[in-house]
C-alpha cells in the first residue's frame, strides 16, 4: 500500500473514531483496526497518539484560520484598511461557528472532531492553542486600527471574550437547547454569530465620561473638596 494512502487511511479512521467516542476512549489499536493497517504504520507516520491528534487538529485549524484571515482581509479592503469592529469580530468567530454548527454539519465527521477538540482539553491540542497565536495578533492589530481610542487591554479582553463565547456555545449546545426549551435556535448560525458580534462590539465601544466609573483624576479632584467640607463641619 502506498505510503500516502496509508497515512490518509490512518487520519480518516482516527478523525472518525475521535469524533464519535472522544480522545480518551480511543486507542491506537482501535485506529489501526479501523484503518486496516498495522501499529508500525502509525508509529512511522506520526510517532505517537499525541502527534496524531495534533496533526488532525492542525489540519482542521489551518483551514479555519485561513477562512478567518480571508474574511478579515476582505473587511479591511472594503474600508481602506480600517474595518468596522463588527466585521472584524464576525471574521474572528464566524468560520469556527459555521464549521461546527448548523444542519449541514450534523453528520460531518470534521465538525464533530472540532467539537470534541473544543470540549475535551487534551495536552496536544492545548499546546497548539497556546502556541499558535500569530493569526490572532492580526485580529488584535485590526481591532486597534478600528478602535484607536480603546485601551490595549480592553481590545485583548474583547478578542478573548468573543472566542470564549463561540467555543462555549459549541461546547454546550445540548444544555442551551434544554434550558431554553428549544427557543434558542442553534441551527440559525448567522443569527448566532450576530449575537456574539453585537455583545462584544457593545463591550468595546468607548464609554463616555458621563457613564464611566470615576478614575484617579476625578477621585483626586473630589478628595480636597471632601476634606474641606469635613473641616468646616461642626464637631459631633
Amino acid at each position: 500500500m502506498p505510503s500516502d494512502r496509508t497515512r490518509a487511511l490512518i487520519l480518516d479512521a482516527a478523525e472518525r473514531l475521535y469524533a464519535e467516542r472522544g480522545f480518551g476512549d480511543v486507542t491506537l489499536r482501535d485506529i489501526v483496526a479501523a484503518a486496516g493497517v498495522n501499529l508500525a504504520a502509525v508509529n512511522y507516520h506520526f510517532g505517537s497518539k499525541d502527534e496524531l491528534i495534533a496533526e488532525l487538529f492542525v489540519t482542521r485549524g489551518v483551514a479555519t484560520n485561513r477562512a478567518r484571515l480571508t474574511e478579515l482581509k476582505a473587511a479591511e479592503a472594503a474600508r481602506n484598511g480600517h474595518a468596522d469592529i463588527k466585521a472584524i469580530l464576525r471574521a474572528l468567530v464566524g468560520p469556527t461557528l459555521r464549521g461546527c454548527l448548523g444542519p449541514d454539519n450534523e453528520q460531518s465527521t470534521a465538525a464533530h472532531f472540532m467539537i470534541r477538540a473544543s470540549i475535551e482539553s487534551v495536552p496536544p491540542i492545548r499546546r497548539i492553542k497556546n502556541r499558535e497565536v500569530d493569526h490572532l495578533r492580526k485580529f488584535a492589530a485590526a481591532m486597534r486600527r478600528s478602535l484607536p481610542d480603546c485601551g490595549e487591554a480592553d481590545l485583548y479582553w474583547g478578542l478573548h471574550f468573543a472566542l470564549a463565547m463561540a467555543h462555549q456555545t459549541i461546547r454546550d449546545t445540548e444544555r442551551l437547547t434544554k434550558l431554553s426549551e428549544g427557543k434558542c435556535d442553534l441551527n440559525d448560525v448567522e443569527a448566532l454569530i450576530e449575537r456574539i458580534v453585537d455583545a462584544c462590539a457593545t463591550m468595546l465601544t468607548p464609554r463616555t465620561t458621563a457613564n464611566r466609573t470615576p478614575g484617579r483624576t476625578e477621585a483626586t479632584a473630589v478628595a480636597p473638596r471632601r476634606a474641606e467640607k469635613l473641616k468646616n463641619s461642626p464637631n459631633i
